[in-house]
């Protein structure tokens, strides 16, 4: 077998990694590379972006959305982790956040923030690997897929990527993912439609550096080809960092809600993002994410249940959001950008000896941004009426990915059907464009 050939079948996805006075880029790209052209569709989406958070871990949705209708159950299901109602941020006479995000409280209050409860999918699993497989993929619980939902939306959009990109219609990268290794949520058919960005150490240095490849012709020999083969991913990878060195170069954070730097990774990968969107990059998704979601044990002080592990996590996310969207609304560009947040799993309805939670079942989604139907999408899940200990769904998470990629992405039913094989039912969760009068906060009935 050629080298080639065995790279094709045996790597189909390639980190070509580029120095830029420091650790690298990474640009994720597939074998083989042609001079196709684009032909991304000319859908609504335009510029705007989706921010895609990712809580790893499997956050306790009970106590993050507190269901104060149910005080009285839910302080029996959880005596040693329940957060006293009267430090409860109500959202409305039924609902409330948990103490310490005060940041997502201060965004609903603006109408920027969409809650949706009990989310889940048919018979979920409880393993962190496999349930997180499911969210990236949008697979059934028994499917096993080696494509992303975000993956196959961006093969959808821009045809043949990445044969013939960068180009006039989409010089910029399709998707960016802070971190080193890209998401399965990310992957197309024939490898990674996104490049990452390691850490946000390496895109400073890389905003500052430069970049420069071998500039001799490679000999015609077996070996020889193989390096100009590659050198082509490299300037294709470098005409990426170019990109975003040009839109960082444009655009400085606004805000002054953010942490001090290094004090919260999320509100850090957060910063760049804002900083690449406002400096006009037209890339559609951006995917970030953070960890320490299994709160098994000493997920609260027992002697204040609103401190500990998990206020201490919740408070980071709120933090980290609420600084984020001032910024981009700051910068001038918050009528094109929505972010979400997903887990993989929520956690039981009863609390453990531990002071912890047990790995669960339905959780609550955040969508947050100017554009988004602010309010509470569903009721607060029944901590009566449970399923072995656990909530029962109330929308399936690939509606929400349906209704976010048809009403902020503009996809059509035809489309949304082969990226999630069947019709799931499409919420309204974000206002469609022309983008609409801003509206008080609803409280919208599940199905």
């Amino acid at each position: 077998m050629k080298r080639r050939d065995f790279l094709k079948r045996a790597i189909p996805v390639t980190a070509i990694p580029f120095s830029v006075n420091g650790p690298p880029l990474h640009a994720f790209e597939r074998f083989p590379m042609a001079g196709a052209s684009a032909s991304a569709s000319d859908s609504i989406a335009g510029d705007r972006a989706l921010v895609v958070i990712q809580l790893n871990g499997g956050n306790d949705g009970i106590n993050t959305v507190v269901s104060l209708d149910q005080y009285s159950s839910y302080r029996n299901l959880r005596p040693n982790i329940a957060i006293p109602d009267d430090r409860v941020l109500r959202l409305t006479e039924a609902t409330g956040l948990h103490p310490a995000m005060t940041g997502l409280k201060a965004l609903y209050d603006m109408g920027r923030l969409c809650v949706v409860q009990g989310v889940s999918y048919p018979n979920p699993n409880f393993s962190h690997f496999r349930a997180t497989d499911i969210w990236l993929t949008a697979a059934d619980y028994n499917q096993y897929l080696t494509t992303g939902w975000l993956g196959r939306y961006l093969e959808l959009e821009f045809q043949d990527y990445p044969d013939g990109y960068p180009n006039p219609m989409m010089p910029d990268p399709l998707a960016i993912q802070i971190g080193s290794v890209v998401s399965v949520g990310l992957q197309g058919s024939t490898g990674s439609m996104a490049i990452t960005i390691t850490d946000p150490a390496t895109f400073y240095r890389l905003v500052s550096g430069t970049s420069s490849g071998g500039q001799d012709t490679p000999p015609q020999t077996p070996a020889g080809r193989e390096l100009q083969f590659i050198r082509q991913i490299a300037n294709q990878s470098a005409q990426y960092a170019s990109r975003v060195k040009e839109a960082a170069e444009k655009a400085q954070n606004r805000s002054a809600l953010y942490p001090a730097a290094g004090k919260s990774s999320l509100a850090d990968q957060l910063k760049i993002v804002a900083r690449l969107i406002a400096g006009g990059l037209r890339t559609r998704i951006y995917f970030v994410s953070t960890g320490g979601f299994d709160t098994h044990s000493s997920q609260v002080v027992a002697t204040d249940t609103t401190t500990g592990t998990h206020a201490n996590l919740l408070g980071n996310l709120s933090t980290a959001i609420r600084a984020f969207q001032d910024d981009i609304e700051l910068l001038g560009a918050g009528h094109r950008v929505v972010a979400m947040t997903f887990t993989e799993f929520g956690r039981r309805a009863a609390s453990n000896s531990s002071l912890g939670t047990d790995h669960g079942t339905a959780t609550p989604v955040f969508i947050v941004g100017a554009p988004v139907r602010a309010g509470i999408v569903g009721a607060n899940p029944s901590l009566t009426d449970l399923s072995s200990g656990n909530l029962k769904m109330q929308f399936d998470f690939r509606a929400i990915y349906a209704s976010v990629l048809r009403q902020w992405l503009g996809m059509d039913d035809s489309k949304l059907a082969v990226i999630f094989s069947r019709s799931y039912p499409i919420l309204d969760l974000i206002w469609g464009p022309p983008l609409l009068p801003r509206r008080r906060p609803v409280v919208v009935d599940s199905y």
